[in-house]
């Protein structure tokens, strides 16, 4: 693909105080011929739309701000970690970039169980032990080569310079650190040292962080490429300081890291196409066999909001979280039945599973896996658009929040605890929402399942949105209701966004609805049917940062979700 090659030195310099472009951090929707970005962290969504006001593409924008993301997102923006992308051209083309992370290569199926039998959590929560091999940056690297425009050094060199020169806390950050210095922190010197306040003390709203040593791994990222983190010194870092502490990642197990581009799953509904991952995230999977139920139960008749509405919400999110836990895994290592999941036949036999009068029992569909009578929320989602109308769709992350708490010393870089996404013990699937089926089981190099969900909408063979969500289990419910918003309430971006979400993962067998989501007389009669219903105390069900786009007129509308505090919709020029 031919490059624009813009001088390295003189786009760096300009954009190594990073302006604060126009956009919004106030709720509104931000409309945009030129390009949007939408982020959870307003200077990482102004580092992609100055990305895009030089000429990159939406691409380019991405990367350049899933690296800013690396330094402003700690808690869950990153290089340690991996996710998911997906892009769709101009011309319609759509494919998917795999970078989540892979099991070392010494991990084993039980390497999480106590000597009692049980799941030791703790192994999982924080520390050497939790991490997979990061995938983040060879993700990155491949959507760039692929669909890059400008120079990889000027992509990631912003990042770089953001992180060396600092920038203003938040009230929201800076309370996030602290929390994390007096918590999950304090057990490793490296991650006080790292993100603690010099001088020790409590951060505050306007106080300046510097993060020199990620600001060099990063520059060395943008001047050496990719390879300095996963065969040069950074690796070298990883390894020796693993072994040193009883983690188990190796070089080796860095240098045999891949990321896979993979082909996109596509559904239909209601005459919009929805295009995401497919496994080993199991998002688009997921919410494809959910809309794929809610068309055959007639929810084009029903009234949006309706217990109606809810009922065949629910018993569809029901069914396709039932087969989650069943069939899927990572597809190198066991055969997922994808197109039968999403395919309109298994759509019509499960229908006919389902009583529109009465609420199923979690446990009796799930009889033949359930043994006995948690997913993180901690991940980052953001959505570009470019002026012609290229989009790119990226969720990734460290799992908890701040990953595993561990810094490698040297490098300010956090490591993920994605490893706690396998099913870890062996053959027990219970009430709880554990899962023990054999597909997501730990094996050396295999790539845990996922839920996230980033996705692009099309009609018409016309881009309509893209989104994507944060939330652990609950990310394919909430981009769902994001998605529904825009295709069966008819709303705007901003009006889909803000709507409340509702969660239901088949197993604890409970419906969560957040505030406002349901009328007293709605949650009443889906409690007489059967269902139980737990209400949120707030909007707290993730955060889908999205973007609506007018093709007719070139035009994309970006709504921050304002359920976090420091996101923004930032435009690619005037």
């Amino acid at each position: 693909m031919a490059r624009i090659h813009f001088s390295t030195r003189v786009l760096a310099a300009s954009l190594a105080l990073v302006p604060a472009f126009a956009g919004a951090q106030d709720g509104s929707t931000v409309e945009s011929r030129n390009g949007l970005v939408v982020s959870v962290s307003a200077p990482a969504s102004d580092i992609g739309a100055a990305i895009l006001a030089k000429g990159g593409n939406a691409v380019d924008a991405a990367v350049a701000t899933a690296f800013a993301l690396a330094v402003t997102h700690p808690s869950a923006g990153n290089i340690g970690g991996g996710g998911f992308m997906v892009i769709r051209l101009p011309d319609g083309t759509a494919t998917t970039i795999d970078y989540r992370e892979r099991a070392p290569g010494k991990a084993t199926e039980t390497m999480y169980l106590g000597a009692d039998g049980r799941i030791n959590r703790s192994l999982t929560a924080a520390g050497w032990l939790a991490p997979g091999v990061p995938g983040t940056v060879r993700g990155l690297e491949m959507a760039h080569r692929k669909f890059g425009k400008l120079p990889w050094a000027d992509v990631v060199r912003p990042a770089a310079d953001l992180a060396t020169n600092g920038w203003p806390l938040s009230p929201a950050l800076a309370r996030s650190l602290n929390g994390q210095i007096r918590g999950k922190f304090s057990r490793f010197p490296s991650s006080v040292a790292a993100y603690g306040k010099p001088g020790g003390g409590e951060w505050a709203e306007g106080d300046r962080i510097r993060l020199t040593d990620l600001g060099r791994v990063l520059a060395d990222i943008a001047t050496k490429g990719p390879d300095v983190f996963y065969t040069g010194w950074i690796a070298d870092s990883i390894d020796s300081q693993m072994r040193a502490s009883g983690g188990i990642i190796t070089r080796a197990d860095l240098r045999e890291y891949r990321a896979v581009e993979r082909a996109p799953v596509k559904g239909t509904f209601l005459g919009y196409e929805i295009i995401s991952m497919a496994p080993p995230s199991s998002g688009g999977v997921v919410m494809i066999q959910t809309l794929n139920l809610m068309e055959r139960l007639g929810i084009a008749n029903v009234v949006p909001g309706s217990v109606e509405y809810y009922h065949r919400r629910i018993e569809a999110a029901r069914r396709a979280y039932l087969d989650r836990a069943r069939y899927l895994g990572d597809p190198d290592f066991v055969a997922v039945p994808v197109a039968k999941l999403i395919s309109g036949a298994y759509a019509d036999s499960l229908a006919k599973t389902i009583s529109l009068s009465r609420a199923a029992s979690s446990v009796e569909l799930g009889a033949d896996i359930v043994t006995v009578a948690p997913e993180s929320e901690e991940t980052t989602h953001f959505s570009v658009v470019d002026r012609d109308g290229m989009a790119v769709s990226n969720t990734y992350t460290l799992e908890a929040g701040y990953g595993s708490g561990v810094v490698v010393a040297g490098t300010g870089m956090l490591l993920n605890n994605e490893m706690g996404d396998f099913n870890k013990k062996p053959g027990e699937t219970n009430t709880s929402g554990d899962i023990g089926t054999p597909a997501n089981l730990i094996a050396p190099g295999k790539r845990m399942l996922s839920s996230m969900s980033p996705a692009i909408v099309t009609r018409n063979g016309q881009l309509v949105l893209v989104t994507g969500s944060p939330g652990g289990r609950t990310i394919p419910n909430t981009v769902l209701d994001v998605i529904l918003g825009v295709t069966f309430f008819r709303k705007d971006v901003r009006g889909a966004v803000d709507l409340p979400r509702i969660h239901h993962q088949w197993l604890p067998d409970t419906t969560s609805i957040e505030a406002g989501g349901a009328t007293p007389g709605v949650i009443e009669a889906l409690r007489a049917m059967g269902h139980r219903v737990a209400l949120g105390r707030g909007t707290g069900q993730g955060d889908a940062h999205s973007i609506l786009y007018d093709a007719a007129t070139k035009t994309a509308y970006g709504a921050a979700d304002r359920r976090s505090p420091d996101s923004k919709a930032s435009k690619g020029g005037q």
